[in-house]
């Protein structure tokens, strides 16, 4: 690019297509001078104008107004990296004096209006776009916005439908892609020991659900299914039998078949047992005929009970005998320990009855020992015949399956037949305590039954039955919501106390 002449205008170019300001005080008709290019063409210009033979005036004479003079310096060097900034060309020497006439208006502003045009003009069409393609953009952003939405949408619905299949095919998922925890023990961990009673009448499936109970299989299934797999159909000897905790199912099966490890004259009888289910254990661990047993039971007055029936004072636990022990000499042994235990919860002797029916209505619907206590007080509650939500109602589900003999369908529910049938036990039509025990307690619920703790409760459900987790409520509101918990529980696990 060829240099510019000294001092020259670097932005000539631009303003040679700016169009020319008239000239001050210029006719009508009169052409309008062209813009110089540059401060040396303004001055030769000018000096032709007026005809004058001197020498045009050199920079520093030239008359330039003060706002110009100081904001531009007539040889200001331009850095070869800096944009060019337009400037505004000198104002050409005046022409030779004219009739006195009206001060001309400078030019100057024309200029600065010329320039704003162009401007204006260049920035009007860019504009003008802008504003055309502002509803596009507008429709853009709520497009994406509304993308944005559905892609939320879709992926928490995965997430929420993965979270519900586990929760649901959980099992069957670790089943198919082999991520399943082992159900069963294995061989050489073994420890402590561990008392199994089998009864007559037990199969492999219950006697499998006895051995994790104790804590001698895994799960609840693995000595069943250990039998079905090897295709094995043992019979079991009733009775009680030492093991150890901790044993895959192949060395269970062995334990019980060994005779070495089954102990004599031992009768064990965990807590909430019924009579009739007690005198089959001890007729089993003991080898005393249950018929023997049964007639023995049948006198409570020989063991200085004034109930009708021995149901309740058949203390459980796990008791040995000495060979020839005889049946009446074994029901006296339990009798006794059940007072025992009444004296030291400090029951008076006309009240023994009465504890012991709501001890062990305790002992068949409280999960854990901690809520033995306020089970009691649920009851306590219920019995008040001026309570205008149970009107003496004690509704105990417990009591209706003992009247119905449904005591082995557990605690949580009862068929609808044994919730109506009308027998002394069934608390949901008769006010007030069932006639007598339907079960057999053990020392917490009795001290629970003579101690009741203080609260309000007269609802209570089991949410959980496998930790035992149970909800106590004061109004009925509150309670059915406890049961809706109950029914979500039993809708996503397998139970028989559903």
């Amino acid at each position: 690019m060829p240099e510019s002449p000294p001092n020259d205008d670097e932005f000539a170019d631009l303003f040679r297509k700016l169009p020319t300001p008239r000239a001050t005080g210029a006719s009508a008709g009169e052409a309008e001078p062209a813009t110089p290019p540059s401060r040396r063409a303004a001055r030769e210009a000018a000096a032709a104008a007026a005809g004058s033979s001197e020498p045009a005036p050199t920079p520093a004479a030239e008359s330039v107004p003060a706002t110009t003079a100081a904001a531009e310096p007539a040889e200001r060097p331009v850095p070869a990296t800096a944009e060019p900034v337009p400037a505004v060309p000198a104002p050409m020497a005046a022409p030779p004096a004219a009739p006195a006439e009206e001060p001309a208006a400078p030019a100057e502003p024309a200029v600065h209006h010329q320039i704003d045009a162009l401007f204006a003009a260049e920035e009007r069409p860019e504009r003008a776009r802008s504003k055309k393609h502002d509803p596009d953009r507008r429709k853009s952003r709520i497009a994406g916005w509304v993308v944005f939405g559905v892609i939320l949408a879709i992926i928490g619905g995965l997430v929420g439908g993965g979270f519900y299949a586990w929760n649901t095919y959980g099992d069957k998922i670790r089943s198919v892609m082999g991520w399943e925890e082992p159900k069963d023990y294995e061989d050489g961990i073994a420890e402590g020991d561990a008392s199994v009673t089998i009864v007559t009448g037990d199969t492999g499936a219950t006697i499998s659900t006895t051995l994790f109970q104790a804590g001698v299989t895994k799960t609840d299934s693995a000595f069943y299914d250990y039998l079905v797999k090897t295709g094995q159909n043992p019979t079991f000897q009733p009775g009680v039998y030492t093991l150890k905790q901790k044993m895959s199912s192949a060395a269970a099966v062995k334990a019980l078949e060994d005779p070495a490890n089954r102990r004599e004259n031992t009768a064990q009888l965990p807590e909430g047992l019924t009579m009739a289910s007690t005198l089959t254990r001890i007729a089993d661990g003991t080898g005393i005929p249950l018929a023997d047993l049964q007639a023995a039971a049948a006198d409570p007055s020989q063991y200085g009970v004034s109930a009708t029936s021995l149901e309740g004072w058949l203390f459980p636990a796990t008791y040995t005998f000495d060979p020839g022990t005889t049946a009446t000499q074994v029901i006296k042994t339990l009798v006794d320990r059940t007072i025992t235990s009444l004296d030291k919860a400090g029951v008076p002797a006309d009240q023994r009855e009465r504890i012991l029916t709501v001890a062990s209505i305790i002992q068949r619907e409280a999960r854990f020992t901690a809520d033995f206590y306020k089970v009691s007080r649920v009851i306590e509650n219920r019995l008040d015949p001026d309570n205008e939500e149970t009107h003496g109602l004690l509704q105990m589900d417990s009591t209706a399956q003992y009247g119905y003999n449904e005591m082995n369908k557990g605690t949580a529910s009862s068929s609808a037949e044994a919730l109506a049938n009308d027998n002394p036990w069934n608390t949901y039509i008769h006010p007030g305590l069932p006639v007598g025990p339907i079960a057999n307690p053990g020392d917490v619920a009795i001290d629970a039954a003579m101690h009741p703790a203080d609260g309000p409760w007269l609802y209570f459900v089991t949410v959980n039955l496998d930790t035992g987790e149970t909800v106590f409520s004061t109004t009925y509101a509150e309670h059915e919501k406890a049961v809706a918990q109950w029914q979500q529980w039993c809708s996503a696990n397998a139970s028989d106390d559903c």
